[in-house]
């Protein structure tokens, strides 16, 4: 699926190298949302929601746990080095997000949060009203550093992307069902809350926007082990169905907001389809093991607490495994769900 956008790279920006030696599809990217985008933001944050020791990071480059929730690259990394980057645009939070740096975009996600704030204030992370805040900062930067019209310009032909609402569902709804009355009006909050960051993006000259849906988050080893009532089945039915019934009101959501801003793209991007895949058949891309993480002993593992340097049975292999951690998937399975976001991010950038 990646070759037809390298194609659309080679015709449009010239033969294909190197991420980064063609000239980008699009001059920025800025992402929202969690750990399945974020590339560090919680390092610098006081939370336990952390990733920035070993095993973390144990495939990245230089074997530096960066704070990716992975064994290496994350969703942000694949889709930049698609789009002709050389990875995912710097964590706005690090020291180093200014200048010149801040030219090809910014991750402004944060690991644990969701499209609710209080989901993010339950684990002292930044909420998405907060990403939507240091956006509005970036763009303050952007200007003083290349002039307003070329940082319009930026701002406009950007891809955004927006991955949340996993955690609103497994560290909030189901630990706390009793504060909402119903699955549906829980997920009609969320959507509502989308939105609202779509309106105030568009609002801030974005233009195009791809929508992560709920990834098959029943599949998750921790969701088997915490849901699954120590049954043997691969994933928790229940919680997949609450992801579909939310996936299909993003979906009408999103196409209600493309009729409201005519010069406006916006798509859904589909998580829920290839990781359910890569769970229930494994074998399909060359790997192995789905029920268990590769980080301990892959059932309930996700933080410093469970998956750390001393972590028992940690597999030697990622590359065998869909998940790293008891949520997270690895640097294997992440290569496979991005390729699949190829066409969906085509009708978004062309």
């Amino acid at each position: 699926m990646r070759c037809l956008l390298l194609l659309v790279v080679f015709f449009v920006a010239g033969p294909w190298k190197h991420p980064g030696e063609a000239r980008p599809l699009v001059p920025a990217v800025m992402l929202f949302g969690d750990s399945l985008v974020d590339i560090g933001n919680n390092d610098y944050i006081q939370t336990a929601a952390k990733a920035n020791f070993p095993p973390y990071g144990r495939d990245f480059q230089d074997h530096i746990a960066t704070g990716r929730f992975c064994n290496g690259k994350v969703l942000s990394n694949f889709i930049g080095e698609a789009l002709g980057f050389t990875g995912s645009p710097v964590a706005y939070l690090i020291p180093e997000a200014s200048g010149e740096n801040l030219l090809s975009g910014a991750n402004f996600a944060s690991a644990q949060s969701g499209y609710y704030d209080q989901t993010a204030h339950m684990y002292n992370v930044v909420p998405l009203s907060q990403q939507l805040e240091h956006f509005k900062e970036y763009r303050h930067k952007l200007v003083v550093q290349v002039g307003s019209n070329q940082a319009q310009s930026i701002i406009s032909d950007s891809l955004y992307i927006i991955s949340a609402g996993s955690n609103d569902y497994l560290f909030n709804y189901y630990v706390n069902p009793f504060i909402y009355k119903s699955q549906d009006q829980f997920s009609d909050l969320l959507i509502g809350i989308l939105n609202n960051t779509v309106a105030v993006l568009y609002g801030m000259g974005a233009r195009r926007i791809g929508v992560f849906s709920l990834p098959s988050f029943g599949c998750a080893p921790l969701a088997v082990t915490v849901f699954g009532h120590g049954g043997n089945d691969t994933c928790v039915t229940r919680l997949n169905n609450d992801a579909m019934r939310f996936n299909r009101k993003l979906s009408t959501s999103v196409e209600l907001l493309s009729k409201r801003y005519h010069d406006l793209k916006i798509a859904v991007l589909d998580l829920y389809t290839p990781l359910y895949s890569l769970v229930t058949s494994p074998g399909s891309q060359g790997l192995e093991d789905s029920r268990r993480g590769c980080c301990g002993t892959g059932t309930v593992e996700a933080t410093v607490f469970l998956c750390n340097p001393i972590s028992i049975g940690t597999c030697p292999n990622a590359t065998a495994y869909v998940f790293w951690d008891s949520v997270h998937p690895t640097e294997a399975a992440n290569n496979v769900i991005a390729d699949s976001l190829v066409d969906g991010i085509n009708l978004l950038v062309m």
